[in-house]
This record gives C-alpha cells, structure tokens and sequence, in this order.
C-alpha cells in the first residue's frame, strides 16, 4: 500500500510541475506578446506625425520658461492639447534635427500643427500662426 501511495504522490508532483511549466511559459509568451504590441504602438506614434485635430485647429498660447528641458517642453505641450504623449514627442526631438534647439519664450500654436511644425516654430525656423508675437 505504501509503494502505491508513493507513486500516486510522485505522478501528482510530476503532473503539478508540468503544469506549472506549461503556465509559466504561457505566461512570458503573452508578456512577450504585449512588450512587442507596445513598443510596435510607441514606435507608430513616434514616425506617425499627426496633429491633434487636423483642419482649422484651436490657437493656443504657451510660455517656455528659460532652462526648461526637452521633455518639460513636451510635458507643457502635452497640457495644453497640442501633443498627445510627451515621451512620443520627446523621442520625436531627440530624432529630428531640431535637438537641442528648442527655445524659450511664448508661443502662439495650433492644435492642427504636427509635430514637426510645433518644433520648427519653436526652433525659430517657422513664423507663428498670423497674429501671433513671441
């Protein structure tokens, strides 16, 4: 009865580890899953270069304080509706040859400006919306 009891117990400890494996594995495949399907999502965004709401758009004023920093700068777009992620705009300067040459001062944006004109007129390659002083 005692050999019996043993093999019963070893094939339920063998069936259990197996089962475990078989979830752990699932487990890290969706895991696997879902890192791609967001870093696919992130990298879209990022070459995507779409204005909030296309056409007319809304003007909006800002302030760029001296010695605000690139992602600030996002941060301050992103509250005022004229971006939709900071860190997409962010890595969306750090790829563009406006890096580093982002100014301080107010500025009159539109929410129909993509994200490249945002960062040209901030830049100080592109005039503003008409009517419009920094």
């Amino acid at each position: 009865m005692g050999k019996k009891r043993y093999i019963v117990q070893r094939a339920g400890l063998a069936f259990a580890g197996f089962a475990f494996h078989i979830a752990l594995y699932v487990c890290v495949a969706v895991l696997i899953f879902w890192l791609g399907k967001q870093a696919y999502q992130f990298g879209y965004e990022v070459f995507d270069q779409k204005a909030v709401s296309p056409g007319a758009g809304q003007e909006i004023t800002i302030i760029i304080p001296q010695g605000t920093s690139d992602y600030q700068i996002g941060k301050i777009l992103e509250e005022n509706g004229l971006i939709s992620d900071a860190r997409v705009f962010f890595v969306q300067e750090l790829l563009s040859n406006y890096y580093g040459n982002l100014n301080s001062g107010v500025f009159t944006l539109s929410t129909a400006y993509t994200p490249s004109r945002i960062m040209s007129v901030l830049a100080g390659e592109e005039e503003e919306t008409e009517g419009a002083g920094s």
